[in-house]
């Protein structure tokens, strides 16, 4: 076993190696684990029946200075077991009833993901002026990792989390620039959310709020095939088949081959087809008793 503290107190046995650089201390970690008392026969603790564990922040919800350690020399998709003597787990007290006094305890840990937050700890830490004089590089890194935390918990479907994150990542975007580079910055930045932020909503089954995302990305990209694609999908919910057609249809003049778009069409066809015959039947109804 590799000795991670040099006096035993943390040893690993690597099962699976990951990938890229190692866990950063200013982290939130989603990780798989599984904790052990004995020689790996008692279980006391494991979520290893969740589906989407949830995002830890290093030294703060890991609260293990043993496991903190470990994941800290552990990279993205990285599977190992880690041996933690007493004064790097639970010490002399344990945690009764499970863990008991001066008890080693064993992890079998798996690092899923990892977003490096210090940038964003260290922003909301400022007060609002000394954001303000922050450079626009620093700003938009901020913005990056928001927008990455929202992309955790979009594919997660925790979307209501997801659209928080997005719209936080957009009031750091706040400031405006003299500067046409660093505005064109902004707003590149800017229409990514936007374009996340449509999608969320639809995932939200709140249409209006999509549309209203997916045309503010449209004022900044009139081409752009998803924002039109976005705001298709959005008419098409609220039961608007000319807006939606007319959106989808741009979408598809720039992008002729994409197969979502095309699908949508046929869809926004056979629904707006049964719209059409049950307005008919409907007339019908209404008439009968008239000729009759």
């Amino acid at each position: 076993l590799q000795d991670l503290t040099g006096d035993g107190g943390v040893r690993k046995q690597q099962l699976r190696p990951g990938t890229g650089q190692p866990v950063p201390p200013s982290s939130s970690v989603a990780v798989k684990y599984s904790g052990y008392l004995g020689n790996w026969n008692k279980l006391f603790c494991s979520n290893g029946n969740s589906k989407y564990p949830r995002l830890m922040k290093l030294g703060k919800d890991i609260t293990l200075w043993g496991l903190e350690i470990g994941l800290l020399s552990m990279t993205k998709g990285e599977a190992a077991l880690f041996v933690l003597a007493p004064e790097y787990a639970y010490g002399q007290r344990g945690c009764p009833p499970s863990i008991p006094p001066n008890t080693t305890v064993l992890f079998k840990v798996e690092v899923l993901d990892f977003i490096d937050s210090e940038e964003c700890d260290a922003f909301f830490e400022l007060t609002y002026e000394q954001r303000d004089r922050l450079p626009l590089e620093k700003l938009l890194k901020v913005a990056a990792t928001e927008r990455e935390f929202g992309n955790y918990f979009f594919y997660k479907q925790c979307f209501k989390i997801a659209k928080d994150r997005y719209k936080r990542a957009l009031s750091i975007l706040g400031c405006s620039s003299s500067s046409k580079a660093e505005q064109s910055q902004i707003n590149a930045s800017k229409l990514l959310l936007f374009l996340n932020l449509s999608l969320t909503y639809l995932k939200l089954e709140r249409a209006d709020r999509a549309l209203k995302y997916g045309e503010l990305a449209l004022e900044m990209d009139q081409g752009n095939a998803k924002a039109l694609f976005r705001c298709g999908q959005a008419c098409l919910y609220m039961k608007e088949y000319s807006k939606s057609r007319d959106f989808l249809a741009r979408a598809q003049c720039i992008q002729p081959f994409n197969r979502d778009i095309n699908n949508e069409l046929k869809k926004l066809a056979r629904y707006h087809k049964e719209y059409m015959e049950t307005e008919k039947e409907m007339c019908c109804q209404m008439f009968d008793p008239l000729n009759s």
